[in-house]
């Protein structure tokens, strides 16, 4: 190994590769990290974390007007945009240095700069050539816009969490979980929000009910969805903006959002010249131990197209890491990966949905559902539900998936995901006691099956 530089040279200071270059050293591996933004990549700066706080935030109005059913008395308080906005500047940027002291403690090299591949065992980062044993893309992804007239007015996830001022009105476009969660996030903290997707229904992965109940309770929230509905163009006019849409009609807005997937980020890397091959979408092939066919680089995380999750990338960051200095074949499991979406309410799924159940073909199924109003709002009387949902293999009384739609779905579903891992059957949930009162109990007294 001492003919190069490193052992390792990681490009991408996000989840993955952080987890690998850190690993790497902790198993005696000389590793460099070149990041040219931000160290904890999309997830940390412009993604999960941030996120998570905005929807904190959207949620309090509810929280002030639910709390006077149960006897606090208060007037509706004001929102102020930039005390949020610079609150998370200040966490995301304590995050960042966690993540420089993670990095040095562990030995590795953080450099600050886009390195470029420019062979099979080197870079080049601000001039300089740097060799490597091995080479680690892990530059994640970036929000795509499509190229219509007037695309530069509107902006991505990754402004929404810098605007200088709030929006009165606001149009988000895209039918993933990021396009409704920012129309969730607009509409709690006060824009008149409308939702606009080009398709019949959004969500379209997830389960058949849980993209309906989740659509009913954003409209019961005041958001406006405009379902099979594109726009063609936007212009600017003296009181905000306007979004042409195809078969005529407009919108008028202070703000536009697009929200309509994540590419690779790889242009500029040269992969072409030194022989990675790459998919029209950019998306970087590798094999199952994510190697390119170039056999001296790897690739993970979002930039390989498999699961784009934070914890994914985490994972296969720290199986590369194993395979590479600790002799341990990678071994990924991609199956029951549970997931939340931070929409009002949540969603937090795991395991198969039903129309993927059926469409494997394996049996007869049983499927459980149960939706019901919360005991909290059997006092506040807010109009929402929760809805939850389990999927059974009949035959083998196995549980294929589960379901949630409500408040902190996440949470309950997380549990969840270890049964579902361990391969729990109907009858383990059966023979399981809940907690009272509580939501997550509902999948342990679930008995009647939706009738064939």
């Amino acid at each position: 190994m001492a003919d190069y530089d490193y052992d390792l040279f990681v490009i991408g200071g996000g989840s993955g590769g952080v987890r690998a270059a850190r690993i790497s050293a902790q198993l005696g591996a000389r590793v460099a990290l070149a990041e040219e933004l931000y160290l904890g990549g999309t997830c940390v700066n412009a993604g999960c974390v941030p996120k998570k706080m905005f929807v904190y935030a959207s949620h309090y109005h509810e929280d002030f007007q639910d709390a006077r059913g149960f006897g606090w008395e208060s007037t509706q308080p004001g929102f102020d945009w930039p005390t949020l906005r610079d609150n998370k500047d200040t966490e995301i940027q304590r995050l960042n240095g966690v993540y420089d002291k993670l990095l040095n403690g562990a030995g590795v090299t953080v450099l600050q700069g886009r390195a470029v591949p420019s062979g099979p065992h080197s870079v080049t980062l601000n001039g300089r050539e740097i060799t490597a044993r091995y080479i680690l893309i892990a530059v994640g992804g970036w929000p795509f816009v499509p190229d219509i007239p007037g695309a530069e007015l509107a902006i991505t996830s990754n402004e929404a969490f810098h605007l200088e001022a709030f929006p009165r009105r606001a149009v988000v476009v895209g039918g993933g979980y990021i396009a409704v969660e920012f129309a969730g996030i607009f509409a709690g903290l006060g824009a008149d929000t409308e939702l606009v997707y080009r398709g019949p229904m959004f969500l379209r992965k997830f389960d058949e009910d849980v993209r309906k109940v989740v659509a009913e309770e954003c409209a019961k929230k005041g958001i406006r969805l405009r379902f099979e509905t594109n726009i063609s163009a936007i212009r600017k006019q003296e009181d905000g903006l306007v979004c042409e849409l195809d078969g005529g009609g407009e919108l008028a807005t202070d703000l536009v959002m697009y929200a309509t997937g994540r590419k690779p980020k790889v242009d500029g890397l040269n992969l072409e010249q030194v022989g990675v091959r790459t998919r029209d979408n950019g998306v970087i092939e590798v094999d199952d131990g994510f190697r390119t066919s170039v056999p001296s680089i790897f690739a993970l995380g979002d930039v390989i197209g498999r699961v784009e999750l934070t914890p994914v990338a985490l994972a296969e960051g720290m199986a590369l890491a194993h395979a590479l200095f600790n002799d341990r074949p990678v071994a990924m499991d991609y199956a029951n990966i549970a997931t939340a979406v931070f929409c009002q309410p949540n969603i937090g799924t795991v395991g198969l949905s039903e129309e993927e159940a059926r469409k494997q073909g394996s049996g007869k199924l049983r499927v459980y559902r149960s939706r019901f109003r919360p005991l909290k709002h059997t006092i506040s009387a807010r109009d929402e539900t929760t809805f939850l949902k389990m999927i059974v293999d009949d035959a083998s009384d196995r549980v294929l998936g589960i379901h949630m739609v409500g408040p902190e779905a996440g949470e309950i579903i997380q549990g969840m995901a270890v049964a579902l891992k361990a391969g729990a059957r109907k009858q383990d949930f059966d023979a399981t006691i809940g907690i009272h009162p509580t939501t997550a109990e509902e999948f342990v007294t679930l008995r009647t099956p939706d009738p064939d």
